[in-house]
């Protein structure tokens, strides 16, 4: 192999030395690299190097061993990329083909009909995205590339979709404005609404001259797509289309061109043919573009410029210039344009693009803030720790785009017969034909129902059945804070039986608070904000719990003179002069029994499912205090909402089983895994799935991870926007239990449409095409125009079935979940 030239970007040099070293490093220290040569002014180091004997990875791995960051591409990349030019699945399956088989270097690649884009995993260093396009380009289509490294690929894309929405706008004119008075003429003379001169010779040339614009020109897109699939080895149907309009043109042609020959001419039906579809297919693009409206909508939700603030001053950037640490001003009702952590200021930001979620959260320094969501009310400095593609709003982003491009199981068998739907149309075409000229001995009708079977036939439909469902589903969920990994999760979360609980994190908010402060002997909330005093001492949750309950009371609190912890017990200190002491109530009645209205009031906060703690001033008990990790808000309602749609809750936790069911019995579940290990949550998991599958486990996607992953749903909550992505199937990004129930219903939605959509297809084409090649003929009950189906009303019903389909799945982009 040939050795590789390559220009890498040098980090962490300082001085002439450092390239100089880095230079020697590169020549003497790394087998197969036969010449480095590194300018310290550019920072970069320009390398010729054997890859059969060295990697980009060994070239790094040098550099970093004696300090510097060797900036290489990645040995292995991936790239989600738009298509242009498909008309139906087959020309998706013929892409995804030519990228997996013609273009050395790529190892996968998916292609989809319904978001007319393609998921490519390749080898940089075999395959660029100039030689995938150039490959795409031989079959017949537009591979969507960046014109440079720097450029946008979405501003890429909407040129190269806006040039071919032009293109067909302009051809669908001349096939309108040829196509219109071709009909006009041809009908009225049909119908004898003209006079004898519309059935002299000349009239059917200028049906020819009318025709043949809309023929070679509105339909060439159709001749050239229908020859590129067959050279491929394929049908798709710009073939069907192509020769159903050239038979009705050149059967008409022959009549006028041979002498001696004469009959009726049917130009007007191959320039209908022709437009309709045109129609059709430019009405089936606008609604695809509705269905992918959700993943547009995120995009266009990133601010495009960011004010940062620096030894400079106040200044505006790109927001895609801002780097990592830089310090961005956000004003109130500005988008903010990284993720990253409020260094001063307050405010309260609307999170609902990410969430789901309406109402603001209140932010202060420390906080976390995210990239696209609204600054509401307070200026606000934020020090920038996510930019670009590494913001929470581009990760939810390429998650949406790589779920709305997978296929489920449901859609195998469309696939199966997509694949050799033209084939088998074609022949359906050429029996109807030979069958109506053999038994009805007329070589006409049996022509135009040839003509009609061809137009008819729509392996369209059956290819945005699923897909294009899928698309708004999970687009939908994005928009609702509910993000699918993939397609086959949506599909399977319709069958779930159980969903097993989490407690701590997904019932509960995760964070203990205090609810009860009892004073006792007369003491008041002095021993109260004694007893805070001395907790203030210890980083224990309870402890940090009680501390925060004081000062929400409005108690000032002071620093402990002396400070001394009780492992498992509780603590002594001395504050104000005075001892304190707090613990556990069996911890004080060592010391002898606590009094029985003492031991009752305890009772009956532990019966509550709380932790009760005994505080003592100067050895006198003084109040009992009692702390507990509270329900999320509405968790009651989601359980509730959960056993409405036939889901039995189960929930999972490690505390004992009397401050369990206190919790449980509260939100509603009846069936409680208590005293559980965060490592044996997996095998209650399983024994679950022995009642079948269809079990989904919520948890936060930590220490539940080895449950989520055995589950057959795996459902993260996802805690205030930070994405758990990796962690399970679905991820909730508000962390709201209610989600659960949301996605079930999007689930159960979405596969009924999909089931809709493809009962849809089948139906028409099943339906349909037998009308076509004139099986209700016989019937003279019904009207002449049904039983006789003229080739046009066919390429009309050919563009209504596709647009059908679409709309039934834009349908769900509405409803309420």
């Amino acid at each position: 192999m040939a050795n590789k030239s390559a220009q890498l970007p040098v980090v962490g040099m300082t001085c002439a030395n450092c390239a100089a070293n880095l230079e020697r490093t590169l020549n003497k220290k790394v087998p197969g690299v036969s010449r480095a040569q590194v300018n310290f002014a550019s920072e970069s180091a320009e390398v010729d190097f054997d890859p059969e004997q060295v990697s980009y990875a060994d070239l790094a791995a040098a550099a970093e061993k004696i300090g510097f960051t060797l900036v290489v591409p990645k040995e292995s990349a991936s790239a989600e990329l738009s298509v242009v030019g498909m008309t139906c699945t087959n020309c998706a399956a013929n892409v995804q083909r030519v990228l997996k088989k013609k273009v050395p270097g790529v190892k996968e690649a998916e292609v989809s009909f319904a978001s007319e884009s393609a998921r490519i995993e390749y080898d940089p260093s075999q395959a660029s995205l100039a030689d995938m396009a150039a490959a795409v380009a031989k079959a017949g289509f537009t591979l969507v590339i960046p014109s440079d490294g720097e450029g946008s690929l979405e501003d890429e894309e909407q040129k190269a979709r806006q040039a071919e929405l032009d293109a067909n706008r302009k051809a669908l004119a001349v096939g309108l404005a040829f196509t219109v008075p071709l009909f006009i003429i041809s009908m009225s003379r049909d119908f004898a609404l003209l006079g004898a001169w519309s059935h002299a010779a000349w009239v059917n040339w200028l049906f020819l001259l009318l025709a043949t614009p809309v023929q070679f020109y509105t339909g060439w897109g159709f001749y050239t797509g229908g020859y590129k699939a067959l050279r491929s080895g394929t049908a798709n149907m710009d073939v069907l289309v192509a020769l159903g309009a050239s038979v009705a043109y050149a059967y008409s042609l022959v009549l006028i061109v041979v002498p001696g020959l004469s009959g009726h001419v049917y130009f007007e039906t191959s320039a209908m043919i022709i437009t309709l579809i045109k129609v059709g297919k430019l009405l089936e693009a606008r609604a695809k573009g509705q269905a992918s409206a959700a993943i547009r909508t995120l995009m266009d939700l990133s601010p495009k410029t960011a004010v940062i603030v620096d030894e400079m001053g106040e200044r505006e950037v790109p927001a895609s210039a801002v780097l990592t640490g830089q310090l961005v001003l956000v004003k109130p009702g500005q988008s903010i344009p990284v993720d990253g952590v409020v260094q001063e200021g307050h405010s309260a930001v609307d999170e609902s693009m990410l969430t789901g979620e309406s109402i603001p959260v209140d932010k202060s320094p420390g906080d976390k803030v995210f990239g696209a969501t609204v600054n509401q009310e307070g200026l606000i400095k934020v020090q920038a720790s996510g930019v670009g593609s590494d913001t929470a709003l581009a990760r939810i982003i390429r998650l949406v785009r790589a779920a709305q491009s997978s296929r489920p199981a449901v859609q195998r068998l469309a696939d199966k017969v997509a694949a050799v739907f033209v084939p088998v149309i074609i022949a359906i075409a050429l029996i109807t034909f030979a069958l109506w000229w053999t038994l009805g001995g007329e070589f006409v009708p049996a022509l135009i129902r040839l003509v009609a079977v061809l137009v008819i036939a729509c392996p369209c439909a059956l290819g945005l059945a699923t897909p294009t469902a899928v698309m708004v589903g999970i687009g939908k969920g994005a928009s609702e804070g509910i993000l699918f990994k993939n397609s086959e999760v949506l599909e399977t979360a319709q069958n779930l039986h159980t969903v097993m609980l989490d407690k701590t994190g997904t019932i509960t908010q995760g964070k203990p608070v205090l609810t009860d402060w009892t004073a006792l002997n007369g003491a008041g909330d002095e021993a109260l904000a004694l007893a805070a005093s001395a907790e203030s001492g210890s980083e224990h949750p309870i402890a940090q719990a009680v501390v925060s309950g004081a000062k929400e009371r409005g108690l000032e609190l002071t620093q402990p003179e002396s400070f001394r912890a009780m492992r498992g017990l509780g603590l002594e200190a001395k504050v104000n002069g005075r001892l304190v002491k707090v613990g556990r109530p069996e911890w004080f009645a060592e010391d002898g029994p606590l009094s029985g209205e003492i031991e009752q009031q305890v009772q009956a906060l532990a019966a509550q499912g709380k932790t009760v703690m005994l505080a003592a001033l100067d050895g006198k008990p003084a109040g009992l205090m009692a702390v507990a990790d509270q329900e999320k808000t509405g968790a009651s309602q989601a359980v509730g909402e959960l056993i409405g749609m036939g889901l039995k809750p189960v929930m999972l936790t490690g505390d004992n089983r009397l401050a369990a069911r206190a919790v449980a019995d509260r939100v509603g579940i009846t069936e409680v895994v208590a005293g559980i290990l965060p490592e044996n949550k997996e095998e209650a998991v399983r024994q679950a799935q022995t009642q079948g599958p269809g079990v989904a486990m919520v948890g936060d996607g930590l220490n539940d991870a080895p449950a989520l992953a055995r589950a057959d749903v795996g459902i993260a909550m996802g805690g205030g926007t930070e994405v758990a992505l990796e962690a399970g199937d679905i991820t909730l990004v508000g962390g709201e239990l209610n989600g659960v129930a949301k996605a079930v219903r999007l689930s159960r939605a979405t596969m009924r449409t999909i089931k809709q959509n493809l009962f849809w297809a089948f139906f028409y084409n099943l339906i349909l095409v037998p009308v076509a090649a004139g099986a209700l003929f016989p019937l003279t009950f019904l009207p002449g125009f049904i039983r006789e189906l003229h080739p046009a009303m066919a390429a009309g019903a050919m563009a209504l079935s596709s647009i059908t389909v679409v709309t039934n799945s834009l349908r769900l982009g509405r409803s309420k979940i």
